[in-house]
């Protein structure tokens, strides 16, 4: 396993994560994805730590909290051996104080996290959204405070804006609060918006980027393609709706240079659109889900080899969209990009 510095921060994670969203099997939308018990969710970190796999990411809406409850009894008697990673701000309830990153809500959801895990630090606590509602040094300041009383040992967020990252960061570093390390964001073959501003701020601000749903919300398995009905199976016939948008072309195109470089590497699709992911500026680690071992094993087939140039640029090509301005003009006008060079 290869493991990258996450941000401008000491912490080291492994190139690959596993994401528990599977686990619990809870609600609607998180029961589609699986539900894993604690004695297959066991297995599932005996295998992701004998691969290397030392951190494991969840949520506090992750079905209803079952998912933290699930992973706490998997990692049970070897704390010392993983990195543990939870979420909170989205709703978790109807009442007034559900939701959010006031004070009081994030450190009750803070508590309400080590409960479940059943541990007593977390490492890595993102917020799960931006909420607008609340002061961000209100915000910062409570994460700063759980932090001096050990509770937390490193801060991120997710899915937030170019501007809200920001304006976080700059609040943080003028009343010397705890810096955003990590940016937990939707990147994907098919959904390449995370370049346009959020990957160059985490450049230069030292924000690693924690990537969720890298194979597209389950389009770039190999199992969707041109011309072909929605597997029987796929849980996007309950889930599509819930996640990010995508272009039925661009995918059709991306699927089919996938096909190609599976057929030249003898790779599968699934792990040759992890490996891209591998090669991007600012990515720290890539988030894995699996509702069973052997999609789990496919998965970890992902680390240990590189795609050649050629073929990532073949990649480049096929999932290329025109950006939005501001941006389009840095990417097609030689003068703009003159003054922004590629990112490395």
């Amino acid at each position: 396993m290869e493991y990258r510095r996450l941000g401008a921060s000491g912490l080291l994670v492994p190139a690959l994560s596993f994401g528990a969203g599977t686990f619990g099997g809870r609600g609607a939308l998180f029961s589609a994805w699986g539900d894993t018990d604690a004695k297959q969710a066991r297995t599932m970190v005996d295998i992701s730590l004998e691969a290397g796999v030392t951190m494991f990411d969840t949520a506090d809406v992750y079905s209803d909290g079952a998912s933290e409850e699930v992973l706490g009894e998997a990692i049970r008697g070897r704390r010392d051996q993983v990195l543990l990673s939870t979420k909170a701000a989205l709703p978790t309830g109807p009442g007034p104080y559900d939701a959010g990153s006031g004070r009081s809500r994030l450190i009750g959801a803070v508590e309400g996290s080590l409960r479940r895990l059943g541990v007593d630090h977390i490492d890595l606590f993102q917020l799960h959204a931006f909420d607008a509602a609340t002061p961000v040094e209100e915000t910062l300041g409570a994460l700063h405070d759980l932090v001096r009383a050990g509770k937390i040992r490193y801060v991120g967020a997710s899915n937030f804006a170019g501007w809200q990252l920001m304006k976080s960061l700059a609040a943080a570093d003028e009343h010397g609060f705890p810096r955003y390390v990590a940016h937990q964001v939707y990147y994907s073959l098919v959904g390449r918006d995370y370049e346009y501003e959020l990957m160059p701020l985490g450049q230069d601000q030292g924000v690693g980027a924690v990537v969720w749903s890298p194979l597209g919300w389950g389009r770039l398995t190999g199992k969707i393609r041109r011309g072909q009905p929605l597997p029987e199976g796929s849980r996007l016939h309950q889930t599509a709706e819930a996640g990010p948008p995508v272009d039925d072309e661009v995918l059709y195109d991306v699927v089919d240079v996938l096909e190609e470089i599976a057929a030249e590497t003898g790779r599968t699709v699934p792990q040759i659109a992890l490996n891209w992911l591998l090669t991007r500026p600012t990515v720290a680690t890539v988030i894995v889900g699996a509702r069973n071992e052997e999609q789990l094993r496919q998965n970890l087939g992902a680390i240990g080899w590189r795609l050649e140039a050629e073929q990532i640029a073949r990649l480049d090509k096929a999932s290329a969209t025109t950006p939005p301005y501001p941006y389009y003009p840095y990417y097609r006008l030689a003068d703009f990009a003159r003054l922004n060079p590629p990112l490395v």
